[in-house]
């Protein structure tokens, strides 16, 4: 087998809010894009913002879409999502942002119901594309 040499980039944008723990906004490896988990915080304030669920989602993927455009990628680009909900029966509300972003050719995704997150946060979602 061929040794592969992998160069990992760490991704930073002070357009997102900033890691709340020991750990990047994204790394660039082997042609993907891995994203961390985000949630609906301004990076403004670095405060979850108000509004719940359906705000939570609109700033986690706007953080996202803005991680993404700092390593040279995009939501058009993203291949797979994990979602985590605290309330599941949130989802419709969720998933009703989420459809505004990805519009056609919605990438993977799982949904999971978490007890907490981080943060005081509802949503968290993490995403992996192509670079």
């Amino acid at each position: 087998m061929a040794d592969v040499q992998t160069t990992l980039e760490v991704i930073q944008t002070d357009k997102a809010a900033a890691p709340i723990g020991p750990y990047s906004q994204a790394i660039r490896a082997n042609g993907f894009v891995f994203v961390a988990g985000e949630k609906g915080i301004d990076p403004a304030t670095n405060q979850i913002v108000p509004g719940g669920t359906v705000a939570e989602t609109r700033q986690t993927l706007e953080n996202i879409r803005n991680i993404l455009e700092a390593a040279g990628s995009g939501l058009d680009r993203v291949v797979a999502t994990t979602v985590y909900l605290v309330d599941l029966s949130e989802f419709a509300a969720m998933n009703a942002v989420y459809a505004e972003y990805f519009v056609s050719n919605p990438p993977g995704r799982t949904t999971v119901g978490v007890s907490a997150l981080p943060a005081g946060a509802r949503v968290e979602i993490t995403v992996t594309a192509l670079a």
